[in-house]
């Protein structure tokens, strides 16, 4: 029955194809322009009445602003914008579609209301009157529009997000993760492997239709209800060869199995070629595990941070506000990532009283880290941007006096081995939750590896991968039967923005689980890993659980970057790692 509308629909839309040919095109192409831009037919402005007499227009009238890209709505504080796509305003009843409107509270869903004709909408658009005659929220606005115009936005509204997206089956939705060829094997090994088991643990508690088990993880009882959990499925895509033959390669790998979303994902280099993939195909790039995150505008891909871009943005911001940096001298390879991390400071730093001087590293690591040890002053402040097997060259080399930063990211660990004599002196830019913290937080992550004999291999990314996988759980859950992409990047701003408050609210639930009391989470501190694991089997919502290392995530409409901030952290004579700024954003 849910489909019985939609066919009919688009077998309708078909005819209409048919017989207006380009007609119909410009008219949804107008309708587009309205909803996504604010833009008329004419070329003119979008204008509309809100709050009483407040005017708005262009681009801050386009319906998208409040309804989103999909039609789907948000929740705007206390308000609850609702779906305004044809599914969800002409269908009648067994028809009628749900969605999860707020993550904060459950069981809130879509209003029930009577189905829409074309004329009771173009009321509501033009005269802020719904189909029952009531006065709809004075925050939408009343649209001023030609009877033209509103037949266009009205057929742009029909067809908005009425099909499923690519990659998804009545029982099934289909992935695959991107691994790039300078990924170790080791790191390959241990990234698939974490994959693999998420997979098959998810689906072993999945019921879909066809498949007769009482097992079941769900967010919502909702998710039962409708039946609209899928198992999932998932390719791992190993590009080879050079970076200028890999868009071809993903090309032909989703030509010959369209996946809904990539996940996750691995890479020591450049992401570039992957991110412009997905924003060609208009596919979800779902937090990858990467130094380099691709930082210039995308619809398509959610990152954790900005990597080294992020760090040199937060050392330039640090060094600007202590005023003692005179000279500072950047230490790099001659690749993608060092010359980006390079790049983006120099700009950070540009027009400042801060002068700037480049080391560049060939093949030969301790001779040539040796010369440029050799020309770095005492005054000076030096920027390493080394891996680890660079930072493990220093170790044959005296420090000099002054102050030396390293970067996190690229030194793959929280805890890099920078040699013994240089610590005394050296920084970290740190885009990670502090120790202490950080290790209460990730002790579900552990339980959870060691339940699932699974190796600790580089923290950081696995860390990430099952934070990743988990909080895709949770978001497609919540979904519904709403499996669109530009829905599932909307759903990911909103509960990710939501996370941070019910962390504290899931805690005093598994300590009430536990048979203590709520307050008992802050004289306590967080669970034991025993603990947790006890939690594990009685949760129902994941969300909370497998914090990554970073102490604050959350995405705005648009935003695609999660982590947006960074400490300075130095050596403690017994070697901890001492914040010794707060938590700084650029």
């Amino acid at each position: 029955m849910r489909f019985a509308y939609l066919s009919i629909f688009f077998a309708g839309l078909f005819l209409s194809v048919t017989v207006q040919g380009a007609a119909l095109s410009g008219e949804l192409e107008a309708g587009q322009r309205i909803y996504l831009e604010g833009i008329l037919p004419s070329g003119a402005e979008l204008t509309g009445t809100r709050f009483g007499n407040n005017i708005i227009s262009g681009a801050d009238a386009a319906c998208v602003n409040c309804h989103r890209r999909s039609g789907m709505g948000q929740v705007e504080g206390d308000i609850h914008v609702q779906p305004i796509t044809g599914k969800y305003l002409y269908a009648s009843g067994l028809d009628k579609p749900l969605a999860t409107m707020d993550p904060r509270v459950s069981k809130r869903f879509n209003q029930v209301h009577e189905p829409y004709t074309d004329v009771s909408l173009a009321k509501a658009i033009t005269n802020g009157v719904n189909n029952q005659g009531r006065e709809i929220n004075v925050s939408m606005p009343h649209y001023r529009l030609k009877e033209s115009e509103t037949r266009a936005l009205i057929a742009y509204l029909k067809q908005l997000s009425s099909e499923v997206s690519p990659g998804v089956t009545e029982s099934n939705i289909h992935f695959a993760t991107v691994i790039t060829p300078d990924v170790s094997p080791l790191q390959r090994k241990s990234f698939t492997d974490m994959m693999r088991t998420i997979l098959r643990q998810k689906n072993g508690s999945t019921v879909t239709a066809n498949k007769g088990t009482n097992r079941h993880h769900m967010t919502s009882a909702a998710e039962l209800m409708l039946g609209t959990e899928r198992n999932w499925t998932l390719d791992i895509w190993e590009l080879k060869g050079p970076k200028e033959s890999w868009a071809e390669q993903l090309t032909a790998f989703y030509q010959a199995k369209p996946v809904f979303a990539l996940i996750s994902g691995l890479s020591n280099s450049t992401w570039q070629p992957v991110h412009d993939f997905c924003d060609r195909q208009q596919v979800p790039c779902w937090f990858p595990s990467i130094d380099l995150p691709v930082n210039s505008s995308s619809q398509y891909s959610l990152y954790f941070s900005g990597g080294v871009t992020l760090e040199a943005e937060v050392l330039a911001k640090h060094l600007l506000a202590q005023k003692s940096a005179r000279h500072l001298v950047q230490v790099y390879q001659d690749d993608e990532v060092g010359n980006a991390a390079a790049q983006a400071l120099s700009k950070a730093l540009s027009g400042s009283n801060i002068s700037l001087e480049n080391i560049v590293l060939g093949k030969e690591l301790a001779e040539e880290l040796t010369e440029a040890n050799a020309k770095i002053k005492p005054a000076d402040t030096v920027m390493f941007w080394l891996r680890p097997a660079e930072i493990a060259a220093l170790t044959k080399i005296k420090p000099l006096a002054g102050n030396h930063f390293f970067s996190t990211f690229l030194a793959r660990s929280e805890h890099p081995q920078i040699p013994a004599e240089w610590k005394a002196s050296s920084h970290l830019v740190y885009p990670y939750e502090l120790p202490e913290k950080r290790k209460s937080n990730l002790d579900y992550f552990h339980a959870w590896l060691n339940i699932s004999k699974l190796p600790l291999v580089d923290e950081t990314m696995q860390s990430e991968t099952f934070f990743a996988m988990n909080f895709l759980t949770d978001t497609i859950s919540e979904m519904l039967d709403n499996l669109y992409r530009e829905y599932l990047l909307e759903r990911a701003e909103i509960m990710l923005s939501k996370r941070e408050g019910r962390k504290a609210e899931q805690e005093t639930r598994d300590r009430q689980f536990l048979g203590l009391p709520g307050d008992m989470v802050r004289k306590y501190g967080p669970l034991t890993a025993e603990e947790s694991h006890r939690v594990q089997l009685n949760n129902k919502t994941s969300i909370s659980k497998g914090t990554t290392f970073y102490p604050h995530l959350s995405l705005g409409p648009g935003q695609r970057l999660a982590s947006k901030g960074a400490y300075i952290v130095h050596f403690a004579e017994d070697d901890k790692l001492i914040a010794e700024s707060a938590w700084i954003v650029p």
